[in-house]
Formats: structure tokens, sequence, C-alpha cells
């Protein structure tokens, strides 16, 4: 799910921010690319210059190259290895064209060459110098609080966030431990305010509780329950980082798959954020 248009608009200080800035010059309307599930393993991971091994731990399917082979026959021969661009086909021009100041995506897949599966039935995974095809797309931010990341265990974890700050991107909703998982990607704008991003994964969508980073542990920034506590949380870490004219986004991974409908628990926690 994608918004190519989420728009904004408050007033802020006209002092730079320390960091990169990025231009604007919509007159204080800031643009935001926000992208729901971004999915690298298996056969797209196969198709790329460097791949993880194909084996799968899936029920149905034990090899990724199955999944090659099944675009293959729905839309003919895929030239391998593709270019990092060949992914992500038109949307890049699209994004180029809508110009966002901030490029926000989840990214359910572990960056890793990690063996310690998760018991899980279906664990992804891209190699890590296939990296750079989240930069063919500019993505700023990726955000990690969701029910993937975990799949190659803590030591994937840690590739991950590794993998994915030494290519320049920015990381949320994981961590080396809590405070790190909590903590919000910040991107500067050139008129002084700032992107703040927290990633947030709620147990319903199937994290688990052991997943959840502690001051000892790395992992992802849990929400056990949908809760008044929980909302104070959030406002706790917004309110400790946020200036005044500053946007924070807070980008949840929430509720099972396959559904279309949105609970109204989830619709109370919406509004409670806000």
């Amino acid at each position: 799910m994608a918004s190519l248009g989420e728009q904004y608009e408050t007033p802020g200080p006209s002092t730079l921010q320390a960091g990169e800035a990025r231009p604007s010059d919509r007159h204080g309307v800031v643009k935001l690319f926000l992208c729901g599930d971004v999915m690298l393993g298996r056969g797209v991971d196969q198709i790329l210059p460097d791949s993880c091994p194909p084996a799968l731990l899936e029920p149905y399917v034990d090899s990724a190259l199955d999944y090659v082979k099944l675009a293959e026959r729905a839309h003919g021969p895929i030239p391998r290895p593709v270019d990092y661009a060949y992914v992500w086909g038109v949307a890049r021009d699209i994004l180029d064209a809508e110009q966002p100041d901030v490029r926000i995506v989840n990214l359910e897949t572990s960056v890793t060459t990690s063996d310690d599966a998760e018991p899980k039935g279906i664990n992804y995974r891209m190699h890590p110098r296939n990296v750079a095809i989240l930069s063919a797309a500019r993505i700023d931010c990726c955000v990690l609080a969701n029910n993937h990341v975990l799949d190659w265990g803590g030591r994937g974890l840690l590739q991950t966030l590794e993998t994915l700050r030494a290519a320049g991107i920015q990381v949320t909703g994981a961590g080396e431990d809590l405070e790190r998982a909590s903590a919000p990607s910040i991107t500067p704008l050139s008129d002084g305010r700032r992107v703040l991003v927290f990633g947030l994964g709620a147990s319903d969508s199937g994290i688990p509780p052991h997943w959840a980073a502690r001051s000892d542990r790395p992992g992802v920034n849990w929400l056990g329950e949908l809760s008044r506590g929980s909302v104070r949380r959030v406002q706790q870490l917004v309110s400790a980082v946020k200036r005044r004219g500053d946007i924070a986004v807070a980008s949840i991974h929430w509720g099972p798959n396959w559904g279309y409908e949105i609970p109204r628990d989830h619709r109370h926690f919406a509004h409670a954020l806000i």
C-alpha cells in the first residue's frame, strides 16, 4: 500500500538542523511516500546479482526458485541477474515525478546470510549485497517493526541493521536494545523542521512476545496490547524528541493476513495516537 500524496502543513522554525537537509520549495508543505510491506526475499532475491541459498522452510514450496518459475510462467522469461532498478518497475518514475521529501517503507525482509531460522514456517531474507535495491529507489527509512525481521534470529536482525545503516538508510522499529528499537528515524528538512518516524509492531500481526526488544536484548518495538497505557508510552516517545514544527509518523504493523475489515480497537488506537 503506497500513498504518494500525503501532505502536511505546520509552522516551524527557520534555523537549519545538523545533518543532510531535504530541499523543499512547496511553501511549507511536506510530501511523504508511505509504503506498506516491501518483501525482497524468496523469488526476488533469486533474480538479483547475489542470492541467499534458495532452500525454503515453507510447507508447500521448498525452493525460492519455484516462485521465479511461477512468475516466468505468467509473464515470460526474467533476465538474470536483473539490475537493482528492475524490481521497482515504473514505480521509480512515479516517485521521481512526485518528488516526496521522505520515502518510508515497511521492510518485511531480513537482510542477512544468517542460517538461524526461526521455526515459524515462512522465513524471508535477502542477501546483504543486494541492499542497493533499496538505494535504487532512494528509500530514506526502513521500518522494521514487523513479523519477519527476526526470521533468521538475533544475528540476522543485527546484520540487517548494520547493512541498512552502512547503505545510508535509516531504520526504526527494531534495534540492538529497547532504547534503539523505540527511537525514531530523523530526517531534517531544509526549513529546519524534521520528519520523525516511529516504528511499532503489534502482537496481532504475528510478532511473538520473545521478539520484543529489551534493555539487554535486540528486537522490535513491540505493542503487546492496544491500550491507553500503550498510547501513553508512544506519547512519551514522541514528546521526548518532537520539536515545534516537526512531523511525527507512527508506522504500525498490525492485523492478520488477508483481512479487509479494520478492527474497532485499531481505529480507537489510531485516533488516540492522533
